[in-house]
């Protein structure tokens, strides 16, 4: 993970993109002051046991409500995406041994009810980490703070 998240922060601030000023918030750090402020959002994390890290969830346990998250009636997710966040890009970068895609859905499940909308096709890594893996994970930097400017 540490490869990767290096390589989408060098391509977020590649020196071709103007204008974007890139923040790091570890996801146990961030708070929602850090949500509302940031024009864009570029989460990573590893697959555990077929869903997103610990320290992700806990960062969107403790923000949502508070950046416009949304919940039905019945407690799930809301998709109506009328928050204070709402509308704003994302990117998604998940690492996994053998499978990512219970990570990718409970992650996607819960920015649908922030009404996050997704600017880069979601970066789907398994097994080791290859160059080629580095590249894609600095295109998608690149990608999302291009948005941006």
């Amino acid at each position: 993970m540490r490869r990767l998240t290096e390589a989408v922060l060098d391509g977020a601030n590649d020196d071709e993109i103007e204008g974007v000023d890139v923040a790091v918030r570890p996801a146990l750090e961030a708070n929602a002051e850090d949500v509302v402020d940031a024009d864009a959002y570029l989460l990573a994390t590893p697959a555990n046991f077929g869903y997103m890290s610990g320290a992700l969830k806990h960062f969107f346990d403790s923000t949502f409500l508070a950046v416009g998250g949304s919940l039905a009636d019945d407690g799930s997710a809301d998709t109506g995406g009328e928050g204070s966040t709402a509308g704003r890009a994302y990117g998604l970068l998940v690492h996994g041994r053998y499978d990512t895609t219970g990570a990718v859905r409970s992650v996607q499940s819960i920015i649908g009810a922030l009404g996050w909308k997704q600017s880069a096709e979601v970066l789907e890594i398994m097994g080791d980490v290859s160059d080629d893996d580095v590249e894609r994970a600095y295109e998608l930097g690149a990608t999302l703070a291009a948005l941006l400017t």
